[in-house]
């Protein structure tokens, strides 16, 4: 990029089963909340994420709704869809759209409301991020896709059922410490995990993350207009990448690896001049467990085959060698879809900031963002330093 990007304010909206609030409202609230950090109080244009606002809610043109009920009219606004990678390439959008000199001070947010329709409905319209006329057809869901990795990842390396177990014992203490935030923010054991109900063997319903409602919005602007705006610690964005995949697994080259992850880090790493090593915190995908596991290696944060060993020894916890879902992760802290990757970029700015309380890792100076859509098919990284 031939402009350097900040990240100038952070919102997010409760998260949760938000059976009183219409999705307009979660995202102006997050909207907000990240303005009123950034202390702007206009921007120049508008991108959200949502993966399935139609399906979930019977809402369509999703941005210039979002636009007139923030009260930024006549502002571009333009919606962003990438199964659950949407809000971070609404992030992305919003960058390169500041890059290239057309906007100076911009919005990208997320937002999905996922609890009005019966569990049932949730699981089909999750299944239209994956292949849906052949997977779906065959009755796939979600986990059931990620079961199969799971498998294929236990045989190739030996990972076991507890090590992916401790993925969600970990998130789950990390969102604990998320106080009032996570919409799961409870400690868990992995007795728990394996004592859970089966959804799709090995994975379990506590390998799971919850169906979430809620919203994230940050603001995005040249570095010279940081200056001006914030009093917090400026964030830069390093170095970003994004690519994906065949969508339907039988179309992959193997089911260990998510592919599409090792692209766009590789990609983002080159951009940022930095290796993986110099990462201080990542908030990583995890709506299963084993996606967490998989993106460690993707990302080059351990080798590959190690993310179970490294999880089951910490080194993946607060206070461990790189922490990993500090906000408590999809798994906890929720996953409302769309806005998920917007919500991560959330936790390492306020990482970043030094303004994590209780979660706060020590001396964070770079930070990871990596989300997932469906089972690999999109897949975006996301690099951030303090200035």
């Amino acid at each position: 990029m031939n402009r350097d990007i900040a990240i100038v304010g952070v919102g997010l909206s409760r998260m949760g089963e938000l059976w009183e609030q219409p999705l307009r409202d979660l995202f102006v609230s997050a909207a907000l909340k990240a303005m009123d950090d950034a202390g702007v109080d206009a921007v120049d244009a508008l991108y959200v994420g949502s993966m399935s606002s139609g399906l979930f809610t019977g809402q369509e043109h999703l941005a210039a709704l979002l636009a007139d009920y923030l009260g930024a009219t006549p502002i571009p606004a333009l919606r962003v869809e990438a199964g659950e990678t949407s809000g971070a390439l609404a992030i992305q959008a919003a960058i390169l759209d500041v890059a290239s000199g057309n906007s100076e001070v911009v919005l990208a947010g997320g937002v999905e409301k996922m609890n009005d329709v019966p569990g049932e409905a949730v699981a089909r319209i999750l299944m239209t991020s994956a292949d849906a006329e052949y997977e779906g057809y065959q009755g796939f869901t979600h986990p059931a896709l990620f079961a199969l990795m799971a498998r294929a990842h236990m045989e190739r390396y030996g990972t076991t059922r507890e090590q992916i177990a401790q993925v969600a014992v970990k998130n789950h203490a990390h969102g604990a410490r998320n106080r009032g935030a996570a919409q799961l923010g409870f400690p868990i054991t992995v007795e728990a995990v394996l004592g859970s109900p089966l959804v799709a063997e090995p994975l379990r319903m506590l390998d799971c993350a919850p169906v979430t409602d809620g919203a994230a919005a940050v603001i995005v602007c040249s570095m010279e207009a940081a200056k001006r705006f914030t009093n917090h610690p400026v964030i830069r964005v390093k170095g970003f990448g994004q690519a994906t995949d065949a969508i339907a697994l039988h179309d992959r080259k193997e089911l260990t690896g998510l592919e599409a992850v090792a692209v766009a880090a590789h990609k983002a790493y080159a951009m940022a001049g930095i290796t993986p090593a110099q990462v201080d915190v990542a908030e990583v995908h995890d709506a299963t467990t084993i996606a967490e596991i998989m993106a460690l290696e993707a990302l080059g944060l351990v080798e590959n085959g190690r993310g179970g060993p490294a999880t089951e020894a910490g080194e993946t916890a607060h206070g461990g060698r790189i922490p990993v879902n500090t906000s408590g992760g999809a798994k906890s802290f929720g996953n409302p879809l769309g806005a998920m990757g917007v919500a991560q970029a959330v936790e390492i700015v306020t990482q970043l900031r030094g303004a994590a309380g209780d979660r706060q890792v020590e001396n964070a100076r770079v930070g990871l963002v990596q989300t997932l859509g469906g089972c690999g098919a999109s897949a975006s990284v996301q690099l951030l330093e303090v200035v």
